[in-house]
């Protein structure tokens, strides 16, 4: 079967108002990625994006936005009147395709193996519509789908929740509300579509009985796991989606040599890789585009987004890396902040309340308690001391910070950039540089030390005096 007969509709136009949000629901997240990401990416693992068509109307400009680096392209439904109208609102962009598979923007589960299932199973079965379902464990509220037989793929009739009968209210196999059609019967036939409906929409639903009624096969599908065609009408509901989306990540990872202790208590984001290995401790935060590599360990409560650890890293608790990387060995922490832009190079050490930003540490080098290094460079083997403080800001403008191999920085040390320190020199503790320190040299920048003997024994007797 030919990926390229079909096109992919995802209907993403409602406004999602028992959210209760301002927000459209398909920008809702969980796993790290809005609801409707989620769809499209599985989509495109077997679907050129021209030919992935994002019906879009409520919000449309933020939902277009959100999609725009994945090159799908749009349709607008600019009045929502129900799923079927907006298929009639893609007709002029797919009607030359021989085949259309409608998805919901809003069942962020479905997966590109079940994608590929009902797309195969649809032209195996010559169907004019094929409908995906699944036997939930609660299948209240959906419409159940009756075959024309229990092993037949035929599909004799969608009934409605409210439309069961009571004989019927066992019937346990859902419309998912994915569909895939042929083109030609669809629109041959979509105009027979009618509001007359509580809502006053067109449903895509009542396809299957009006093609019947021409005389086209509708078929179903059944996917082996309901929650992947489940969808989110709540805040409630989606954080349930969420919670699974995130336990499969932590399975998937498990599967593969990570060890997560209580992986229930971990929030760990889709798109996250882990090597082989690493630990991960209770109540660590794992997320966006975040790459671990193996035999790494990270300490609880520690929150690491967007950022590269290379292999051998050892995080200790509640540390948090923002777009930052690590090199091989490194150590960080306990309360380590990297910001963006830092890169904490191999064997390097960032100790307890250490704040990096925009800086380079090189291999081997060590900050380990009470610093600030902002916009600077630091060489291999340096040694900053507890408290060492780039200033970095001018009330204007940022300067940078140049420290070569070998430096030792001295406790409490506040370093004025922009300010340059050169290989294999020395900075005393409690100093302030304002000026270039050359290599080999030892800067000393502070007052010199006043005793005055007796003073504070003198100071006493005059304070108690009446």
């Amino acid at each position: 079967m030919e990926a390229s007969r079909f096109a992919v509709a995802i209907l993403a136009a409602g406004r999602g108002t028992r959210l209760k949000s301002k927000r459209a629901k398909v920008l809702h997240s969980i796993g790290g990625k809005p609801l409707l990401r989620h769809v499209v990416d599985a989509v495109l693992v077997s679907t050129p994006p021209e030919r992935v068509f994002v019906v879009t109307g409520h919000q449309a400009e933020a939902v277009e936005a959100a999609l725009a680096p994945t090159g799908v392209r749009f349709v607008r439904q600019t009045e929502q009147r129900g799923t079927g109208h907006a298929v009639q609102m893609l007709r002029p962009a797919v009607e030359g395709f021989s085949d259309l598979l409608v998805l919901s923007g809003d069942v962020p589960l479905i997966r590109p193996e079940t994608i590929e299932a009902i797309r195969g199973f649809h032209v195996e079965q010559a169907a004019a519509m094929t409908i995906l379902t699944a036997r939930p464990e609660n299948p209240f509220g959906y419409g159940r789908i009756f075959r024309t037989a229990p092993d037949r793929p035929d599909v004799a009739a969608i009934v409605e929740q409210k439309a069961l009968r009571d004989e019927d209210l066992h019937a346990g196999e859902i419309n998912s509300g994915i569909y895939a059609f042929r083109t030609v019967p669809l629109f041959a036939n979509i105009g027979r579509l009618s509001p007359e409906n509580a809502h006053a929409e067109y449903y895509l639903t009542d396809m299957a009985a009006i093609l019947r009624a021409a005389g086209e096969r509708v078929v179903a599908l059944e996917t082996a796991d309901a929650t992947e065609v489940l969808g989110a009408n709540t805040i409630a509901e989606m954080m349930q989606l969420d919670a699974a989306l995130r336990l499969n990540t932590a399975q998937r990872l498990m599967a593969n040599g990570v060890t997560i202790f209580r992986p229930e208590t971990c929030v760990i984001d889709a798109a996250v890789r882990v090597g082989a290995d690493t630990v991960i401790e209770p109540f660590v935060q794992l997320l966006g585009d975040t790459e671990i590599g193996e035999d790494c360990r990270i300490r609880s409560y520690s929150v690491i987004q967007d950022s590269r650890l290379a292999a051998g890293v050892l995080v200790r608790n509640h540390c948090v890396l923002d777009h930052a990387a690590v090199g091989e060995g490194a150590m960080l922490g306990p309360f380590a902040h990297l910001r963006p832009q830092s890169e904490i190079g191999r064997g390097a050490h960032v100790g307890n309340f250490v704040e990096t930003k925009k800086t380079r540490l090189g291999d081997g080098s060590k900050a380990n308690h009470l610093a600030y290094l902002g916009d600077a460079a630091i060489g291999d083997g340096c040694n900053i001391g507890a408290g060492v403080i780039t200033c970095n800001y001018d009330g204007a403008a940022k300067h940078p910070t140049q420290i070569g191999d070998g430096v030792f920085v001295g406790s409490n040390a506040t370093l004025v950039a922009p300010v340059t320190l050169e290989k294999n020199s020395y900075v005393a503790a409690a100093s302030c540089i304002t000026d270039t320190v050359p290599e080999d040299a030892l800067a000393l920048g502070r007052a010199r030390q006043t005793v005055k003997p007796g003073w504070a024994g003198e100071r006493r007797k005059k304070l108690r005096k009446p």
